[in-house]
């Protein structure tokens, strides 16, 4: 009893150890990341995972020390230094992952919020003629696909006025508190300034819009910044230090000293580690490039009607038997009919696809049906070429996509100052969409021709827009869409929300363009680092060798060749990810830039050294 007693007041202790040095920040850090959980619950969750990853760390020395079992890594890497490496990582670094996650999380979602809140703002400027505040509010909460992030701090707002019965000013003074975005916490602050002094809350949005497009322009700085040192740590860590490895293995292997020939099998496990942990890391902090095609039934806005035939609501079973078979044979019948949308609408498709060419290639490979393409090296050559084959099919997919997404973008603004023009003379909506439909919008104008088709056949304008959404699928055009139909249903003056829709899209068109434009560089630096790695092997392993012919050194460069070369393809693959990381921060989309490098590598060490 006394012992129990000890312990809990030991841990007690420690609890408001750790709670004095950690608790504050980590407790805002949780509730700015959403996670559920209060900070003492997460430092002892902390501190047992750290505790038993200790304990499998002493077993697993326990057992290799009496065993004596070391499965060969002793003869190649330094005892000392594998014990102190694992532990570093099971331990401490446990316990730094544990506490820094849910900074990393809170701030990855400062940056989506403050890049997604002048969107907001916009449609809320929309709907604030006719809506009440909190209507408002709920609605931004309701259009999580458009507004992400801010949706969810929205929805803060929503639940303690809904379920905990809070006033709304209150809901708003609470989320001031929890949310990451100091931005989006004086958004609010001056909100309710503007109710409680009983100010105009449609003039405030509108005098805010442009002000929260310039803090935006600001975040995207801080981001861009944030890539810089990724891209610099990058290239210093995982391909200047291996470069620089490298030769020093060489020097030492032509004096017959090999003591740092433990080091090329290390590369091997640390540059892929290191490389994951650092797209895992830009993957939480840095926004992505929104290219998601979303594929939905459409459905009647506008009618009235709005219902759904579900099963159990018709009396005749077998009529909704049929009515499903005859959906589920259309939907079959519009993907055979657009085969390159259906391709790229679905990264499966090309996953699938890449893993059968993949596969076909390995059979043919090991089979030796291939061999005579790789005259040397021709396991890595081998290796390297199944990884292309996997990649392409995939890496086609999301590039097509990315020129739809493009082709459609770009044309928005136009097709909405040419709506906002003929307004302007007094056409009506329909009118003014038939004659833009014939105008030259790319894809675009396909899909209005479609809307005219089905306002011709009778259905709303705004559920025809609304179908035209739904086949597109891309949030951006979402948002430009959704601001039309909604001021559609507010008034027949279209051309202010037009012109609020056209600032908005154009904003975050520039945002892409400053974002793509800076990312250029970084690419570049990788391509460069890789090349400067090929260039290195080539010299060693080729004139620089061949200015010591002459002197009895006792080198085995064909060993060196292929370890050169299994980093080439190391450092290839996730150098190209890397790149599409600070491009777009899409795994997919540096897999153009993997298959480009791990060809050079193929065309160095196959058919150059």
């Amino acid at each position: 009893m006394q012992g129990s007693l000890s312990i809990g007041q030991d841990g007690s202790l420690l609890t408001r150890i750790e709670m004095a040095v950690l608790g504050r920040q980590l407790g805002r850090d949780l509730m700015a990341a959403h996670l559920p959980v209060t900070a003492e619950r997460y430092l002892r969750t902390t501190r047992l995972t750290v505790a038993a990853s200790l304990a499998i760390f002493v077993g697993f020395y326990a057992f290799v020390s009496f065993t004596g079992i070391s499965f060969g890594l002793f003869s190649i890497v330094p005892p000392v230094l594998f014990w102190a490496l694992l532990f570093t990582v099971m331990v401490p670094g446990l316990f730094l992952y544990q506490v820094l996650y849910p900074g990393i999380i809170a701030r990855g979602r400062k940056s989506r919020i403050d890049l997604e809140l002048p969107y907001a703002i916009s449609y809320m400027q929309a709907l604030s003629t006719t809506m009440s505040p909190f209507m408002v509010i709920h609605r931004i909460y309701e259009e999580r696909e458009m507004f992400g992030e801010v949706s969810r701090e929205f929805g803060q707002v929503v639940r303690d006025v809904e379920f905990f019965g809070d006033d709304l000013i209150s809901a708003m003074h609470n989320l001031q508190k929890t949310t990451p975005s100091p931005l989006l916490s004086d958004f609010f602050n001056d909100l309710r300034i503007v109710f409680e002094s009983g100010g105009d809350f449609s003039a405030y949005l509108a005098s805010k819009t442009e002000y929260f497009h310039q803090q935006a322009r600001r975040e995207l700085d801080v981001v861009l910044k944030t890539m810089e040192i990724m891209a610099e740590v990058y290239v210093s860590a995982f391909v200047a230090g291996p470069i620089a490895l490298i030769i020093m293995i060489v020097a030492q292997g032509m004096t017959s000293q090999g003591t740092m020939s433990w080091l090329l099998p290390m590369m091997y496990i640390v540059i892929p580690a290191g490389a994951i942990v650092m797209i895992w890391i830009l993957s939480l902090m840095l926004p992505p490039e929104n290219l998601e095609v979303s594929s939905r039934e459409t459905v009647e806005y506008g009618t009235g009607s709005g219902a759904h035939v579900r099963k159990g609501t018709l009396e005749n079973p077998e009529l909704y038997r049929h009515i499903e078979t005859k959906k589920r044979k259309f939907r079959l019948y519009e993907k055979l009919r657009h085969p390159l949308r259906t391709y790229i609408s679905h990264y499966a498709y090309g996953i699938v696809l890449g893993a059968v060419c993949a596969g076909t290639v390995a059979i043919l490979f090991f089979c030796g049906a291939l061999g005579i393409l790789f005259p040397k090296n021709a396991f890595e050559a081998g290796i390297c070429f199944i990884i292309i084959t996997f990649l392409i099919p995939v890496s086609l997919s999301y590039e097509c996509r990315r020129l739809y997404v493009n082709n459609i973008e770009k044309h928005i603004p136009e097709f909405l100052r040419e709506l906002a023009d003929m307004k302007e003379i007094g056409l009506t909506l329909p009118d003014a969409i038939l004659r833009i439909s014939s105008a030259k919008l790319g894809v675009l104008s396909s899909e209005l021709t479609h809307v005219t088709r089905d306002v011709s056949t009778g259905s709303y304008v705004n559920t025809a827009l609304v179908r035209m959404d739904q086949r597109i699928g891309l949030v951006s055009v979402k948002r430009a869409i959704s601001l039309l139909v909604k001021a559609g249903e507010i008034t027949s003056d279209l051309r202010q929300i037009i012109m609020i829709a056209i600032t908005d899209f154009e904003h975050y068109l520039k945002m892409k363009r400053e974002r793509a434009n800076t990312a250029i560089v970084y690419v570049m630096i990788i391509y460069l680092s890789f090349g400067i790695y090929l260039f290195t092997a080539y010299q060693l392993n080729g004139p620089f060798m061949v200015s010591f012919s002459t002197y009895n050194i006792n080198f085995n460069l064909a060993q060196n060749v292929t370890d050169m070369f299994r980093i080439a393809i190391i450092l290839g693959a996730f150098s190209g990810i890397m790149a599409g990381q600070f491009s777009s921060n899409s795994i997919l989309a540096g897999f153009k830039h993997s298959i480009v490098l791990l060809a050079a590598a193929i065309a160095l060490f196959v058919f150059m050294i």
